[in-house]
């Protein structure tokens, strides 16, 4: 057991705790591409063809031979099409009928736009001076052969899978999927269809932490609610900590009298930090549990959400061997007052917009209670107040992370 600290961390002060600990995974395995869908690389790429790997055209018209004192017309001597060239030569005073996408016959340079041309007894009539070079792309314009296409550590889009395939590429080198285990904890806590009794509640960070952790790389497995015994709770961490990567649990690691789960750190495996200047989420703990690095969230379900936005999901997105990178912080207006105190960073849910001028404008989902998950679901951003930051007046800049960074 070794206990690293228990005061109160700044946010970027447990940010820094958990990236000097969590690192990729080592284990690798190989997909086709179309399994690959938003895995991590686990070694660069290198293409082995110039993409496009010969002269094209680029648009529907007329493939010639760009000359000084260019003949004002040409005869039609061919077609080339996408996948059917045209495999003769091209002459003076000849040209070919190209398609966009086909390659260009070898003894031409240049292509005429179907608009810029008239046809008449198997002749074109240019309308304007042709322009040599025009319309052409070359082999390797988009992708040379030996560039590297894709990086160690990309989250791979479709983008990216077109891009390799475009290539030749069939199968990825990708890390291994990760396991995580979700517990949570609470007497209070009833599955949703049976029947409430007084001070019971339904389990809502079951639903949200596993809708959280839907994404392709992680395996979950869920250890289901965990009542106040702290005999029970060592048992399924034990189980839990022989065989998952990461342990996500909700609840129990505050300082009440029946929250044993931080007490069963502390204990039997290391606990890094357990408390931390943020809003919601202030008892957020982190640890190491036998071979599972442990993440105990707060109970309040917004404390949950963000939390996991903030300090978890960068930490699952390492271990899965992404390289790191901080989401997108936008600047916009407020539009309305934010209530405040100093002390704690605060994640507040808000809703942006864009005004006609193109600016952001930002107001508060409501009143922003720790247990008010509707707030939640209404919202579309977080906005970061500072922790010397007081209340915001209308019309305060405030910086906003729009959910689509944490997808």
């Amino acid at each position: 057991m070794r206990q690293k600290t228990s005061h109160l961390l700044s946010v970027s002060d447990a940010h820094t705790e958990i990236t000097s600990r969590v690192t990729a995974v080592s284990e690798t395995e190989t997909l086709p591409l179309e399994q690959a869908l938003q895995r991590v690389l686990a070694e660069d790429v290198i293409s082995k063809i110039n993409v496009p790997p010969h002269r094209n055209s680029a648009m529907d018209g007329f493939a010639f031979k760009a000359i000084p004192d260019q003949l004002e017309q040409l005869s039609i001597i061919g077609n080339a099409y996408a996948g059917k060239p045209f495999t003769g030569q091209v002459g003076t005073g000849e040209c070919v009928r190209i398609m966009t996408g086909a390659a260009l016959p070898p003894d031409t340079d240049s292509v005429v736009i179907q608009e810029n041309v008239t046809v008449e007894n198997n002749k074109i009539h240019f309308t304007a001076p042709p322009e040599p070079g025009r319309n052409v792309r070359d082999a390797g314009s988009d992708i040379k052969e030996g560039k590297i296409i894709s990086t160690r550590g990309q989250r791979l889009s479709a983008a990216d899978l077109g891009v390799l395939a475009s290539t030749g590429i069939t199968h990825v080198r990708v890390f291994r999927e990760i396991n995580i285990g979700i517990i949570n904890n609470g007497d209070e806590l009833k599955i949703p269809g049976e029947t409430l009794a007084y001070g019971e509640i339904y389990n809502s960070n079951r639903y949200t932490l596993s809708g959280l952790l839907q994404r392709p790389g992680i395996q979950i497995t869920d250890f289901g609610v965990v009542r106040d015994n702290p005999d029970t709770i060592e048992q399924v961490f034990q189980q839990a900590g022989d065989s998952m990567d990461v342990i996500i649990s909700s609840g129990g690691v505050s300082v009440g009298d029946a929250d044993h789960i931080g007490n069963l750190l502390h204990e039997l495996g290391e606990c890094y930090f357990s408390k931390v200047a943020v809003k919601p989420g202030k008892p957020l703990t982190f640890g190491r549990f036998q071979n599972s690095w442990f993440f105990g969230l707060p109970g309040n379900p917004v404390s949950v959400m963000v939390t996991f936005y903030i300090f978890v999901l960068p930490a699952l997105r390492r271990l899965m061997g992404e390289t790191p990178k901080m989401p997108l912080q936008l600047n916009a207006s407020c539009t309305g007052l934010l209530r405040k105190k100093p002390g704690r960073e605060d994640y507040q849910r808000g809703i942006f917009k864009t005004e006609p001028d193109g600016s952001l404008s930002v107001t508060g989902s409501g009143l922003q209670e720790s247990h008010r998950l509707s707030s939640m679901a209404q919202a579309n951003c977080l906005i970061v107040l500072p922790a010397d930051s007081g209340d915001v007046q209308p019309g305060t800049p405030v910086r906003i992370i729009p959910f689509t960074e944490f997808h």
